[in-house]
């Protein structure tokens, strides 16, 4: 039995050849400088490894389906358990995918519904009850006078199956004909059905009309086919081809509104059962908006905005076609055409004998069916996501909603904040009695463990119903989190990225809490983090470095964080011993007399509030998770202001007004999107880096000499490329059900060009060497080329000198693509007037690269720039010249502004949490400093002493 993972001769990237022990059954720490080699370790060697001999532990069938996973590099590696890694990569963009969901939650809530539920009829509210033989017989004897109908029994209602014994049974019992899938058929003459698709089975039990004297028969029709469907009967008009279902449990008597049963599937928007019809289950619909796609000032042929697109210049030629075959000249106003033929072109119609679809719903088909992202994205800034008007926005059928448990439908339920869900089920259990308890118990329990475990994440603000794809990367990740606690596994090898990223400093605790938790049931938990609350909370810390990129992949110090704390050569150690700090700003900036002020925000969880921006500071938003940070930056400044600055209609939704943009001339947002979805987008062509790279390598004499230009060098176009991967250097392979795998090329090796391009030198480096180049070495190469050099200093400002020049976006973490969107915006010229807003830049930066982005956004400011952070990280709030605090809690609790001023008034405000843990930081940074820790003897001391 191994007490360690024992690692021997780890090569993996930038990993120098490390030999290590790691403590099982331990809450483990690794951290470094960003680029150090921390994932290399924790994920590319030791969680690879440990999935790797996961999947030679299957059969060679299911082997087959998922591939032959490559040994990472890597000598030994004893006394590895299973590994599940807990990343933040998983975020679902599936739209039909939310917290309740993917916490299997919700599946536990249908059942609990299906069973306790008390269904009501949805137009007049009454309770619904179940309807004997001779009540049904009354309502059809009453419904149908006169009228031809058929007595059918559902034997089976969408189930899979091929059902020949059924069929062969009722053809013994007598019946002859059936109703298989809507169509009447003879027993005997039933083709076989497709065993994998949904059928429904419904026996023709007799056909009448109605005479007094059939009475009686129609009653022993309705009996028969209640006993042969156990309590459901289905009336059809044969002349109408309309039908009505009757159950002997649940009818409305004064509307005829009826349900079958009371299952779980009928409370999944992912079954038609369940579904709303209109929305599919989505619970959304994409709209045009038409105001967005039309500039009415224009000539018609110019007027639709979209046709200025490459991918839609045939709308430009669809709108002259129809405006001249109905005698319009198109380059006539778009206002002064009538408003038939607006309507004709935007919404369809017929055209000299041919049927126009119409542009708008051209265009929603188009983004509804279009696999190419980017036109996706085009037809994304004319099409507006709105709740379904059918079941406005809760995704399910009108006889889902009308089942009630203590008064709420279980949409209403997963609209609560989870804390709020957690106690409404509690008090539900408290209230039930008999049967419903004995059934509840169990689920209830179930249920409110699951939320419990949220809640101890600190994700009590969400709510069930709340989409997956909306969630951040830190969200989904400790919702996993939570999910792995809920599974009580021991003998676990748990290997998670930066879990503490979006939390405030008044929930790392709670996070804390659940990673011990995790590791006293018996497993091993290993941590990449930079958070140094996190850090100080581990068993064991392995510190990497010295540096990044080649730089790196030593382990510098391991031990307990007071060893840590003591080495001389740990660059994480100084910092939390404090002999390295990040110095306060020794004079802030004042407020001038210009401000942004957002009026009456009340979007998502924002009370009518509001808020003033001071121009040309450093702003920090803070406040708890889910608070109403993002909702007011982005969701209401970054929309509002994006439409002023950059075309389109500027829609006043969710607050009153925004005053103050006039004193600014852009607004440039820098999030945490990719900088682009496929291996073609990497750091240099993103920063516009490559087009000067290719430039250089097409003024060489012998790219001269065979007549080569800047296009040869482009692995986006033919020429130069590799052709067999179009110049992606990896072929991608589609594995239906699972994510897609990038294979690297064998013909180019994953070099991307053809052999005659790779011929031309610089340097004696070729153009594929280059890409292969971290910022860091690029910078070194082209020192002397004054253009190439001033790029990669701005990427190596934002502490990204370890990233290789053509490393794919698709490898990118969230925080490095936000900080090369920085270096590329910090490379344009700018006017000093430009607001910038950012979400957490501080995302996978070690405290030292904090420093150096603090360094970066400080010098935008200085140039009279407006710098707005959504920010946790207590190290960049201190150096902020202006706070704007929201909450005091999140969801439903937060969304007031709390407290607004320098970092030194938010301090003093007891109802800020941000102000006191701000100013707890603060105290106990000053104390550190003054520690001074015990040195090992012979030890480098450079960096205390270059601080001193």
């Amino acid at each position: 039995m191994y007490s360690s993972i024992i690692i021997r001769g780890a090569r993996e990237h930038n990993l120098k050849d490390i030999n290590l022990d790691i403590p099982k059954n331990k809450l483990v720490v690794i951290t470094g400088p960003s680029g150090s080699g921390k994932s290399s370790l924790a994920f590319d060697t030791i969680y690879a490894e440990g999935q790797r001999r996961y999947v030679e532990s299957l059969s060679s069938y299911a082997r087959q389906f998922l591939g032959i996973m490559e040994k990472p590099d890597v000598d030994i590696i004893e006394g590895l358990s299973p590994a599940i890694a807990i990343d933040q990569k998983t975020t679902s963009k599936n739209p039909r995918s939310t917290v309740g969901t993917v916490t299997e939650i919700y599946d536990y809530m249908r059942v609990l519904w299906a069973n306790i539920g008390k269904p009501h009829c949805p137009m007049c509210g009454r309770l619904l009850e179940g309807l004997s033989a001779h009540e049904m017989l009354e309502k059809i004897w009453e419904r149908y006078q006169g009228k031809r109908i058929s007595v059918l029994s559902p034997i089976v209602r969408g189930k899979k199956g091929e059902f020949k014994e059924l069929l062969k049974e009722l053809y013994m019992k007598g019946f002859s004909r059936v109703r298989v899938d809507g169509e009447y058929r003879r027993i005997e003459e039933i083709p076989p059905l497709e065993k994998n698709r949904k059928h429904t089975i419904e026996v023709v039990i007799d056909r009448l009309t109605f005479e007094l004297d059939e009475r009686a028969r129609l009653l022993s029709a309705i009996e028969k086919a209640l006993e042969l469907s156990k309590g459901l009967l289905v009336i059809e008009d044969v002349d109408a081809k309309h039908e009505e279902v009757f159950s002997e449990r649940l009818t409305c008597p004064d509307h005829g509104f009826s349900l079958q049963e009371l299952s779980p599937r009928l409370f999944s928007f992912n079954s038609p059962y369940g579904a709303c019809p209109t929305c599919k289950g989505l619970g959304v619909k994409w709209e045009v908006v038409t105001k967005l796609l039309v500039d009415e000032d224009e000539p018609a042929v110019d007027a639709f905005r979209i046709a200025e697109t490459s991918f839609f210049n045939y709308i430009r030629y669809t709108v002259i076609n129809i405006l001249r075959q109905m005698g319009y000249d198109p380059k006539i106003k778009y206002y002064a055409l009538p408003e038939s033929v607006k309507n004709l072109l935007l919404y369809g119609g017929e055209v000299k004998g041919y049927t126009f679809e119409g542009i708008v719903k051209h265009l929603e088909k188009r983004f509804m069916e279009e696999d190419s992202e980017k036109i996706r994205e085009e037809i994304s800034e004319y099409i507006k996501e709105k709740p379904c008007p059918a079941c406005k926005g809760s995704r399910l059928k009108d006889e889902a909603l009308s089942v009630l448990v203590m008064g709420r439908n279980i949409w209403e339920v997963c609209n609560m904040p989870i804390d709020q869900a957690r106690e409404f089920l509690l008090g539900l259990l408290k209230s039930l009695t008999g049967r419903d308890y004995l059934v509840a118990e169990k689920l209830v329990k179930e249920i409110t463990d699951r939320l419990g475990f949220l809640i101890d994440v600190g994700l009590d603000y969400l709510d069930l119903a709340r989409s997956a794809s909306t969630l951040s990367g830190g969200e989904m990740q400790r919702i996993r989190l939570a999910t792995q606690i809920g599974s009580k596994l021991t003998g676990v090898l748990y290997v998670l990225d930066e879990p503490s990223i979006g939390l405030h400093p008044r929930d790392t605790h709670r996070l804390i809490k659940t990673l011990r938790h995790l590791r006293d049931l018996g497993n091993s938990v290993i941590v990449v983090e930079h958070d140094p609350e996190t850090i100080m909370a581990a068993d064991w810390v392995i510190d990497m470095g010295p540096g990044a990129g080649k730089m790196g992949g030593n382990v510098v110090a391991q031990g307990t964080v007071e060893d840590i704390m003591n080495h001389p050569d740990s660059l994480t150690g100084a910092y939390l011993s404090g002999r390295l700090t990040i110095n306060m700003p020794e004079v802030r900036r004042k407020p001038k007399d210009m401000w942004i002020r957002i009026v009456g925000a009340r979007k998502h969880n924002l009370k009518n509030i509001t808020a003033e921006i001071p121009l040309g500071l450093f702003v920090c938003i803070t406040g708890v998770s889910g608070s109403g940070k993002s909702t007011l930056i982005y969701d209401i400044l970054w929309n509002y202001a994006r439409a002023v600055f950059y075309g389109g209609q500027a829609e006043k939704e969710g607050f009153d007004k925004i005053e103050g943009l006039e004193h600014i001339d852009k607004v440039i947002n820098v999030d945490q999107s990719p900088i682009g979805r496929t291996p073609r987008s990497n750091p240099a062509t993103y920063t516009k880096l490559f087009d000067l790279i290719r430039d250089l390598f097409a003024s060489t004499p012998e790219a001269k000499a065979r007549g080569y230009t800047a296009g040869r060098f482009s692995f986006n176009v033919k020429g130069g490329r590799c052709e067999a991967c179009q110049g992606e250097g990896v072929i991608k392979v589609e594995m239906h059900f699972l994510p897609p795998v990038y294979i690297t090329c064998d013909v180019c090796k994953g070099k991307r060009y053809n052999r005659e391009t790779l011929d031309i030198l610089f340097k004696g480096k070729n153009i594929a060497d280059v890409l292969d180049m971290t910022v860091d070495e690029a910078y070194e190469f082209f020192y002397h080329h004054t253009a190439i050099r001033r790029k990669l200093q701005l990427l190596k400002d934002v502490g990204l000198g370890y990233i290789k020049l053509g490393q794919p976006a698709t490898t990118l973490s969230g925080g490095e693509a936000q900080r090369i969107k920085l270096a590329r915006e910090l490379s344009k010229k700018d006017t000093g007037r430009t607001l910038y807003l950012l979400d957490e830049p501080t995302t996978g930066l070690h405290m030292d690269d904090v420093k150096k982005l603090i360094e970066v956004l400080q010098r935008l400011v200085d140039k009279g720039n407006t710098v707005v952070v959504i920010e946790h990280n207590l190290d960049v709030i201190k150096c902020a010249d202006w706070i704007i605090d929201l909450g005091p809690e999140g969801g439903e609790k937060g969304g007031y502004v709390v407290a607004c001023g320098p970092p030194e008034e938010v301090m003093e405000n007891p109802s800020s949490y941000t102000g006191l843990y701000l100013k707890r930081y603060i105290s106990e940074t000053a104390s550190k400093s003054s520690y001074t820790p015990t040195l090992p003897q012979g030890g480098t001391q450079q960096r205390e002493q270059a601080h001193l």
